[in-house]
């Protein structure tokens, strides 16, 4: 009888480190199996690149003009935002919205707009010119054009 309890400890025990194990595993293999991420901007926008510095101005609020002079409108994209924000300025999505709330708040500013899909934002982004955004590098197509890339 010993045994046979025994033998069932041991086997419930080890159900229980195999399943810890795959859920720890799958969700190390899902961080690192992270999407690149990249800036796009209308093919018209005339500029070739734009610094980190530079999309971290526009993104946080803090430059509303290209660094050429041209106007820009900056468009969040829901389906990856979150790894935007973190790899862009190393931020969780809490922290963001709560620096935009203090902004709005103080009447110094107003949060991106934003996308549902990054079909959505190819579309937003290569019919006007003054709109930056973001997608997956997989997406991007000829109607837009990179202006930097987001290390995952």
């Amino acid at each position: 009888m010993n045994r046979a309890i025994g033998s069932r400890h041991w086997a419930g025990a080890t159900s229980f480190w195999l399943c810890l194990c795959l859920f720890l595993g799958s969700g190390l293999l899902a961080a690192s199996v992270r999407a690149e991420l990249v800036v796009i901007m209308h093919p018209d926008s005339a500029l070739p690149s734009l610094s980190r510095q530079a999309i971290v101005n526009i993104f946080m609020g803090r430059h509303f003009r290209l660094p050429g002079g041209g106007a820009v409108v900056p468009v969040d994209n829901q389906c990856c935002r979150e790894q935007f924000y973190r790899d862009l300025v190393d931020k969780t999505l809490p922290e963001i919205n709560s620096y935009w709330a203090r902004l709005v708040f103080s009447g110094r500013g107003s949060p991106p707009q934003k996308i549902s899909t990054d079909a959505e934002m190819l579309d937003l982004v290569s019919q006007n010119p003054g709109v930056i955004g973001y997608v997956e590098r997989s997406v991007v197509d000829a109607r837009v054009t990179v202006v930097y890339a987001l290390s995952p």
